[in-house]
């Protein structure tokens, strides 16, 4: 896995040096896009000590009109085998209506959805509400901060739905580093309030580097921690590596 990762990253540093810049400003822009929809989807195999098969595939949707207001949804759905064995299964997705107060601090409302085999989690779901706040927004670099309260159900293999209230906080960075080059950096925690020990940490780190007008090469590392897992046999962190072609419309 580590030998993949460090390849793919070799490929997309490579091709960030030597691809040229596909998208010139034309002398009449178009109008700004209402809708932003970018799927991906990823297939890695191993063959030799050990085997070793891996999908992912995943989408992200923004629609905005240019007011105050936005709706943007994101997915994920990953899946390997070692060995015959089933290692990874897990689909994940938010999605989230924002409103903007100023041109900085927005009030939003999420809803988000895990369900993750080895983590034993059948289902966990989380709607939220609360404040977001930019603070970076320019066309090289854009930092959102954000927090949030609402509620958590969490279904586990065995065991009663758990109810609690919840607190969230997010934060995103995307920071292009050449006119064909992408880096994205995400956290997402989510606390139970009836016991801020039993916490949900999602960090994730990304680089795309465009092969065409819509095309993109990505390598993502995704870090999943559950503090307090159903049982203890059940570890703590689950870190995936994805290599990705992306679509973007």
């Amino acid at each position: 896995m580590r030998g993949s990762f460090w390849i793919a990253f070799s490929i997309a540093v490579l091709l960030s040096l030597n691809v040229p810049a596909f998208a010139q400003a034309p002398a009449n822009p178009p109008p700004p896009k209402i809708w932003t929809v970018t799927a991906s989807a990823g297939l890695a195999l191993t063959n030799g000590n050990s085997d070793t098969t891996s999908t992912n595939a995943a989408y992200d949707i923004v629609y905005d009109p240019h007011r105050r207001n936005l709706i943007k949804s994101d997915g994920l759905f990953l899946r390997a085998r070692t060995e015959g064995d089933l290692t990874a299964n897990r689909i994940g997705f938010n999605v989230r209506d924002q409103y903007m107060l100023t041109q900085r601090l927005y009030v939003f409302g999420q809803n988000q959805f895990l369900k993750d085999e080895f983590k034993d989690i059948d289902y966990l779901v989380a709607p939220t509400g609360g404040l977001g706040y930019k603070l970076f927004d320019t066309p090289q670099t854009k930092l959102d901060v954000d927090g949030s309260v609402g509620v958590v159900w969490e279904k586990n293999p065995g065991f009663d739905v758990d109810t609690s209230g919840a607190v969230a906080t997010g934060e995103k960075l995307i920071q292009a580093l050449t006119s064909n080059t992408t880096l994205t950096q995400a956290f997402v925690g989510l606390w139970k309030m009836d016991d801020f020990e039993d916490a949900l940490f999602t960090f994730g780190v990304s680089m795309a580097v465009a092969m065409s007008t819509h095309t993109q090469i990505k390598v993502e590392v995704l870090d999943t921690f559950k503090n307090k897992p159903p049982l203890a046999t059940i570890q703590k962190n689950d870190v995936a590596v994805l290599m990705a072609i992306v679509y973007k419309m």
